[in-house]
């Protein structure tokens, strides 16, 4: 069995639990209006605000916001890391992250500096943007030799290395990975989904009849993930590669379907036990259309769904160990009503799409939530879903 025993997380809510918690559970969105990366018209973007570690002692190749942020979420559960390590054994532990931006905000600022003096600062390294630069850097920092390597397939990546990492350790490989994921906003990803049509100018509206595109977010989530038992599992997971569009999801979603499945299926669990489901819902009409009709097929009409993307924003490569961020606080001791996280929508069903179970501020299931779903869905058609159980 592999436990998740630690979290690690910063977003758009904060940067402890308990601030995270108070914001989610109250419906208090951390999605805000701004020009910070798109400084042509004012955006809704899901940005990170709290201090972030200094980096000025890293190498030069290693310093980067998105670092940063990951640096941030390790600081919180950095004492067990290193307690971990002295138990296990450096070689023993591993890294496993998603990106989809690593670094490459500091490419952007050295060449608005090259523009306007004419050529890159000292600062600059062009290895910043590398994808691979967390897990080096994490792996550095904290002087482990354990596997170390960063997927990077879009929105599913982080989900995708917390599969990884459970499987590192199935196998025996390691006894203790940090696994998650860890993206920064920049220009780059900001105006590549404005050029696709997909940004909406307001807080995103999943699953409405009125919804018209996502925010991009930022954010990092980091699990100690073991073999020691804690209060929740990652009990299951599927991926899948349905290659249907560079872009847009397979309408018939059997890509998204066989990756639920498969999680539904690793960890022994009927689709009617499920108490909670993470959806994906970027608020896209695409995407949204298809996860619906998937969700209905498999689960009917009960089960509570929320998405939490108007809290954070999208935050792509990390989007899927941030959401499972949120599951994990939500299954904790501290929540034994079982609040769940509230869809913040505009309440106008799409009447092209099944009734679906969204769960207003203030839902509760009465008792400790035993199961969550968080489901990924990313471009290309590289799908993941994520089960967590609660012992």
């Amino acid at each position: 069995m592999v436990y998740l025993n630690q979290l690690g997380m910063i977003c758009a809510l904060g940067d402890t639990h308990a601030g995270i918690s108070r914001r989610l559970f109250a419906g208090h969105s951390g999605v805000a209006m701004t020009r910070r990366h798109s400084p042509e018209r004012e955006l809704a973007l899901g940005c990170v605000d709290a201090v972030l570690p200094d980096i000025e002692s890293l190498p030069l190749h290693h310093r980067s916001r998105n670092n940063q942020l990951a640096l941030a979420a390790l600081a919180q559960i950095r004492p067990q890391v290193d307690a971990a390590i002295q138990r296990f054994g450096a070689h023993r532990v591993a890294i496993v992250l998603g990106t989809s931006t690593s670094g490459i905000a500091q490419t952007e600022a050295a060449f608005r500096y090259r523009r306007a003096n004419g050529g890159f600062p000292a600062d600059f390294s062009y290895a910043q943007q590398e994808m691979a630069s967390p897990a080096a850097m994490l792996a550095a920092e904290l002087g482990v030799s354990g596997p170390a390597y960063v997927h990077s397939s879009a929105c599913a990546s982080s989900s995708k290395a917390m599969a990884s990492a459970a499987r590192l350790l199935n196998m025996g490989i390691c006894d203790a990975v940090l696994s998650g994921g860890v993206d920064s906003l920049c220009a780059f990803t900001v105006a590549g989904f404005a050029a696709l049509e997909s940004v909406s100018a307001v807080r995103c509206n999943p699953f409405s009849a009125n919804r018209n595109g996502i925010n991009i977010g930022e954010g990092a989530a980091l699990f100690l993930m073991t073999r020691a038992e804690a209060t929740v599992g990652l009990r299951g997971w599927g991926e899948s590669s349905d290659g249907y569009h560079i872009s847009a999801p397979d309408p018939s979603g059997n890509g998204a379907r066989s990756a639920i499945e498969q999680a539904l299926a690793r960890a022994g669990l009927a689709p009617v036990q499920c108490d909670y489901i993470n959806l994906h819902g970027t608020a896209t009409v695409q995407n949204d259309a298809m996860e619906g009709r998937v969700i209905a097929a498999l689960f009917g009409d009960q089960v509570a769904l929320s998405s939490t993307k108007p809290f954070t924003g999208h935050a792509l490569g990390a989007a899927g160990a941030v959401e499972a961020g949120l599951c994990w606080l939500a299954m904790q001791d501290s929540n034994p009503q079982g609040c769940l996280p509230p869809h913040l929508w505009d309440g106008m069903a799409d009447a092209q799409l099944p009734q679906l179970n969204l769960q207003p501020p203030g839902a509760r299931l009465g008792r400790p939530l035993r199961w969550a779903l968080s489901n990924s869905f990313a471009f290309g058609g590289a799908n993941a879903s994520l089960l967590l159980g609660r012992e």
